[in-house]
């Protein structure tokens, strides 16, 4: 089939920027032509990618894969009013100038966020006639409640978060399908209206790419070997629900613990504050890595920490961090409700904690102290194992393709 992909976000953009490219790749090599629309490289520093200049459009191909850049406003700040410039940039901009290489398709997967996607995913629907997969990928306006942008005294929340539910639910009838990553996410989307005969469940996946054996970073950072450490890597946002952790930390007395911080976000300064005002020895900042950098981390975790702040969309948030743990083959501590929690226990790879309760989440790093580095490793290994049979790559460019082909057949070209 010609298939094409929609995304604001792609390789080399990294973490779950990059699964779009994973999935291009695996259409790809199971022969099919594949057309991505997307931005310029600039997540999350707000910076173009080394090796990009912003044009009007640019068209480039890699391992099989024909790419079509067009211009973007980059910036990943707090400012709600920059951030909502980067994603209506990009939609405009793949409008008027990405559309025309999607003419054609016999089918269109579409990464729903930002859902200002819609604008170029509409035109492709009912201009080109086109099917589309809608891959809900995170919930709107949910997320953007989460982050923070939607405060709850701000005056014109109702009206915003009307105008987007109203929006999405356009969104979800132009989809042939719409596809969800956890449970949680499915029986919500029902709640909303999405008809049963159009959801289908396709969790993501993590980057396989193969990579030379990392260098060892606990040696780098001088960690002794007897050291229990626990990695968190990623956002350091509000919906994270960190501060949880830093407390926890002050709890735990155990000499062994270690705790390793990588990653930047609007929380960052307080969290750092918070840690210094009670001197942790425990718990180390490692600020933003590079890309290359990240399996080297990973290594050096005996389990790594995912948290979501208690409330609001948590119960079905599915980080993309659960996935690029268990197929590391590392034990996971989740403090979080619902779907995520859901996997830690059913994977038999995880401890859990209760969100936002820093005495729970110090049991839990006790917990992980007492099972010690050789039993943690044994709930990874479980975790690849599950891994492999629920989230892998395969598995999800199967289902995919399933349902780009379901979608050609069921919501074609009139």
């Amino acid at each position: 089939m010609r298939l094409g992909l929609l995304s604001q976000w792609f390789d080399p953009e990294p973490g779950p920027a990059a699964l779009p490219g994973v999935l291009a790749r695996g259409l790809a090599a199971r022969g099919h032509d594949v057309q991505v629309l997307t931005g310029f490289p600039n997540w999350p520093t707000g910076r173009l990618a080394p090796g990009y200049r912003m044009t009007r459009r640019a068209d480039e191909v890699a391992e099989g894969v024909h790419v079509r850049r067009v211009a973007l406003y980059p910036s990943h700040d707090r400012s709600a009013a920059r951030r909502l410039a980067t994603y209506g940039s990009f939609a405009a901009s793949a409008l008027v100038s990405g559309t025309p290489a999607l003419r054609g398709l016999d089918a269109l997967w579409v990464s729903n966020s930002p859902i200002t996607v819609a604008l170029p995913m509409w035109f492709v629907r009912y201009a080109h006639r086109v099917p589309v997969v809608l891959h809900v990928l995170d919930l709107w306006p949910d997320s953007v409640r989460a982050s923070g942008f939607l405060d709850a005294g701000r005056a014109g929340r109702p009206l915003a978060e009307r105008a987007m539910h109203t929006w999405c639910a356009a969104m979800y009838r132009a989809a042939a399908r719409v596809a969800y990553i956890s449970p949680g996410v499915g029986d919500l989307l029902a709640r909303r209206g999405v008809p049963e005969e159009k959801l289908v469940h396709i969790p993501m996946w993590a980057d396989e790419t193969p990579t030379p054996p990392p260098p060892d970073l606990r040696a780098e950072l001088g960690i002794p070997e007897d050291r229990i450490v626990l990695v968190y890597a990623g956002t350091l946002g509000e919906a994270q629900g960190l501060d949880a952790l830093v407390d926890a930390c002050a709890q735990v007395d155990d000499p062994r613990l270690l705790c390793l911080v990588a990653g930047s976000g609007t929380a960052e300064r307080r969290l750092r504050d918070r840690a210094a005002t009670t001197r942790l020895t425990n718990l180390r900042f490692l600020g933003r890595l590079p890309r290359e950098r990240m399996p080297a981390l990973m290594a050096a975790g005996d389990v790594h920490y995912v948290g979501l702040r208690p409330g609001g969309m948590s119960a079905y948030t599915m980080p993309s961090k659960v996935q690029a743990t268990l197929a590391a083959g590392r034990a996971l501590l989740v403090a979080a409700e619902g779907d995520a929690a859901t996997v830690a226990r059913d994977s038999g790879a995880g401890i859990t904690a209760r969100p936002g309760v820093p005495e729970s989440v110090a049991a839990a790093l006790r917990e992980a102290c007492q099972l010690g580095r050789e039993k943690l490793h044994l709930l990874g290994a479980a975790g690849r194992d599950y891994y492999r049979r629920t989230f892998s790559v395969a598995a999800g460019v199967t289902r995919i393709e399933a349902a780009l082909r379901e979608a050609t057949a069921t919501g074609g070209r009139r």
